[in-house]
């Protein structure tokens, strides 16, 4: 989401960035052009001005014109600034440390709410909680069958009422049901409209009064731009919400809203929707969304993402198999198996410092690419993984035949291979002769 956000405000500091020195006068035309891209990019004029305002007070400072670098130090200044529109700290999720927690989901229609619910219960189960899901979005069938096909998926009950039955009594079930059966936290899904309507209001606010949930979250679309602002400013003046959770922040939205978010609602940004998947749902850091903004990478997020999705058996072997010098196309196969469990290519490349620098080729980042590479070494059979010396023509055509491939492409991923296992050769080398194998 942040992608042509941040570009756009990179090519505006370059030109601070690559000075010895900054007057008065190159500063301001530099924060001008930043102004520009703000704007551009859907973030709130309030918002922008007092941003402006504070990253020149401190750019025109004694301290940082007399520094050895003070293009760098204003990119560090925009860079702090931007973390603080994001809020002071990272947020956490309000709890109690004994009892039931009670978390309510809210927001409008195709905003992502059931789904958001199931991510967030998943999350509370891998931090070694006890979560339930509650369906109390009684308004349409298929948001009671999504949230239990979702539970379903990730090992969690989930707890429903009856289609146009009473979300109200639905929901101090539910409560009920989550502290006999001792769970530690409750997530409850509630209906949405297609925009904000006293009928609406009026149900959660019962819901509310009902549960006196620990955190009320809004799910707004990342996708509705400014709108979001404005959504959920109507959320928070009739319910009081404790955080938002910004999806579909994986799409091709301008990044505004959620730079505009706190600043002009007061409520933290506490998670952030980033994909499709179950486990797609970061931790919103303050420091580490500007870093991201400003393509300096997050390496925090990489190796968070890398603890979901890495299986450590799994991995120890691999590496064992790599040091051992016999590292195969079957390893090849799970490492790269673990890798899509990460996401995207293109995504992990973000979180890298300075991978988005270094041009590589759209193709290579293409995730087809990993399923034509399994296809082929899925059309091997296990011997031939295990030794790809035997591998002679006709077994190559066989191969190419069976994966939908070209022969050259099986040819290609085999010098890959051989080169892959020369460099692990050499790595080995490397590491026996200093001793520490």
């Amino acid at each position: 989401m942040f992608d042509e956000l941040g570009e756009k405000l990179d090519g505006a500091l370059k030109k601070l960035r690559q000075r010895g020195v900054l007057t008065e006068p190159m500063v301001k035309d530099g924060l001008r052009e930043v102004r520009r891209v703000l704007l551009e990019a859907d973030v709130n004029f309030k918002v922008t001005r007092d941003f402006l305002g504070r990253v020149q007070n401190r750019a025109l400072g004694e301290e940082t014109l007399r520094a050895v670098s003070p293009g760098q130090q204003v990119v560090k200044i925009v860079h702090d600034e931007l973390a603080q529109l994001f809020g002071e700290a990272r947020p956490t999720v309000e709890e109690t440390p004994s009892g039931l927690n009670v978390v309510l989901i809210v927001g409008l229609q195709g905003a992502g709410k059931t789904t958001t619910a199931a991510k967030l219960a998943r999350r509370f189960a891998r931090d070694g909680k006890r979560p339930m899901l509650a369906a109390c979005d009684l308004q349409r069938p298929a948001a009671i069958e999504q949230l239990q096909t979702l539970g379903g998926k990730i090992g969690i009950e989930v707890f429903k009422g009856e289609f146009g039955g009473d979300p109200v009594a639905t929901a101090l079930a539910a409560r009920k049901h989550a502290v006999a059966s001792n769970y530690s936290v409750l997530v409850v899904d509630t209906a949405g409209r297609l925009q904000i309507d006293k009928t609406l209001m009026e149900e959660l606010t019962r819901i509310r009064e009902a549960l006196e949930p620990h955190e009320i979250l809004l799910v707004a679309d990342a996708m509705t731009g400014q709108e979001a602002v404005t959504i959920a400013q109507g959320f928070e003046d009739a319910l009081g919400l404790t955080g938002i959770v910004m999806s579909k922040m994986d799409g091709d939205a301008r990044g505004g809203a959620a730079l505009s978010m706190r600043s002009v609602t007061g409520c933290p940004i506490k998670f952030l929707g980033v994909g499709e998947g179950i486990d797609d749902l970061d931790q919103a850091d303050p420091t580490r969304l500007a870093g991201r903004i400003l393509q300096m990478g997050d390496v925090v997020g990489l190796v968070e993402r890398a603890q979901v999705a890495v299986d450590e058996a799994q991995q120890a072997q691999l590496q064992k198999q790599m040091i051992s010098g016999r590292f195969t196309l079957e390893d090849f196969l799970a490492a790269m198996s673990q890798i899509q469990r990460m996401g995207p290519l293109d995504q992990l490349m973000k979180l890298i410092p300075g991978a988005k620098r270094i041009k590589i080729p759209a193709a290579n980042m293409d995730p087809k690419r990993f399923k034509h590479v399994e296809a082929i070494i899925l059309s091997m059979t296990p011997q031939e993984r295990q030794d790809p010396k035997i591998l002679n023509g006709s077994r190559r055509a066989r191969i190419a035949k069976g994966s939908g491939r070209s022969v050259a492409e099986v040819n290609r991923l085999l010098k890959q291979f051989k080169q892959m296992q020369k460099l692990m050769k050499q790595m080995r080398g490397m590491i026996g002769g200093s001793g520490l194998g």
